[in-house]
């Protein structure tokens, strides 16, 4: 992975300021800072697959301002190749380390499917998630955020933004951080960068009630995923702490609410937990729940890992709870058949000490 070549020496500008900021800046507000052609100044940034290693990405007038600004990618410190052609890579913002989970699809003559953190460490603490034992350490900045899409598009691509899907389901509560992560969205889908549609990026959030109904006000929207994962109020306060601040009633009311486009449905992630939330009682309550709103239903078995007490369920228990839930009401579930297990990179096992 090659840095950005930038000037050596700027004339007096203001103190910089959070690293990869300049890649959280619109082309407007490129301009109010007096940067030369920013329209093409931001294509060229936000264009990965135009970039050229030892060729200047900005013209010499904007380097000096952009550099005050922090113009950097992160530091790919680390890449761990999985068996099933998934890499987690590792990335350094000014010492800080998230993780990124890039994963190729063999459909449609290629894509790409990257998962992408929103937050070092993560403050909701559910119990079955490896990134909770780190603790909140900070948000990241929308420019960050934009920068990890990026450097990681850079170094294994795609070809083309039209094979790129995004996923919030790396480190953090991207609704924790609503502000950046709506920020970094309308950056990603900027007809002059990557032009994404928001339709091909998705959030996952553990159920913050106020910045669901905030998101559902955004502009470019994304699609919304709830990290569901219990279907009594009990179970779920167990598993995942902020239940104790939204009981289901109250997340089902605002999911029930929530303005979808045609054919838009949000995705309820649920992560099976043998023996703790895999009954066929429990997926008559899911059934139930779901009713409120068009949905469709990802089943994730749990991927083990030393940090919590859980084990996935048999097959057989996986297969016996998808049948209850369609034998109560046709609707469409799929099971999560996670990538990058034999390194640590699939879905809940992002950590970083």
């Amino acid at each position: 992975m090659f840095s950005l070549p930038l000037a050596s020496a700027a004339p007096a500008q203001p103190p910089r300021v959070s690293q990869a900021q300049a890649f959280g800046l619109s082309p407007s507000e490129l301009k109010a800072l007096g940067v030369p052609a920013p329209e093409a100044t931001f294509e060229r940034l936000h264009r990965p697959w135009t970039w050229q290693a030892g060729a200047p990405l900005v013209s010499r007038g904007a380097r000096a301002e952009l550099e005050a600004r922090g113009l950097q990618l992160p530091e790919l410190v680390e890449r761990h190749a999985s068996a099933d052609g998934s890499t987690k890579l590792l990335l350094s913002f000014a010492g800080e380390r998230v993780e990124a989970v890039h994963m190729p699809r063999a459909v449609a003559g290629g894509r790409v499917t990257l998962c992408i953190s929103s937050q070092v460490g993560c403050a909701m603490g559910c119990t079955f998630c490896a990134t909770a034992s780190m603790g909140f350490h900070r948000h990241l900045s929308a420019g960050e955020i934009v920068a990890q899409v990026l450097s990681v598009v850079a170094e294994l691509g795609p070809r083309h933004p039209s094979e790129l899907t995004l996923v919030f389901m790396g480190m953090g509560e991207p609704l924790h951080n609503l502000s950046e992560v709506r920020r970094a969205v309308a950056l990603l889908c900027e007809p002059r960068g990557l032009g994404l549609s928001p339709r091909r990026i998705t959030v996952s959030t553990s159920g913050l009630v106020p910045e669901i109904r905030e998101l559902g006000l955004t502009a470019p929207r994304p699609l919304l995923a709830l990290s569901l994962n219990a279907t009594t109020d009990e179970v779920r306060r167990e598993l995942m702490p902020i239940g104790r601040r939204f009981p289901l009633a109250e997340l089902r009311a605002a999911l029930s609410e929530y303005p979808l486009r045609p054919r838009e449905r949000i995705t309820v992630e649920y992560v099976l937990l043998s023996g703790v939330n895999d009954s066929v009682e429990d997926a008559a309550r899911l059934s139930e729940f779901c009713d409120a709103f068009r949905h469709n239903v990802n089943l994730i078995p749990f991927n083990e890992h030393s940090l919590a007490p859980y084990r996935a369920p048999e097959e057989r228990d996986v297969d016996a709870f998808a049948r209850a839930l369609l034998a109560r009401k046709p609707t469409l579930v799929t099971v999560r058949r996670s990538r990058g297990r034999d390194v640590q990179a699939a879905c809940g096992q992002l950590v970083q000490s």
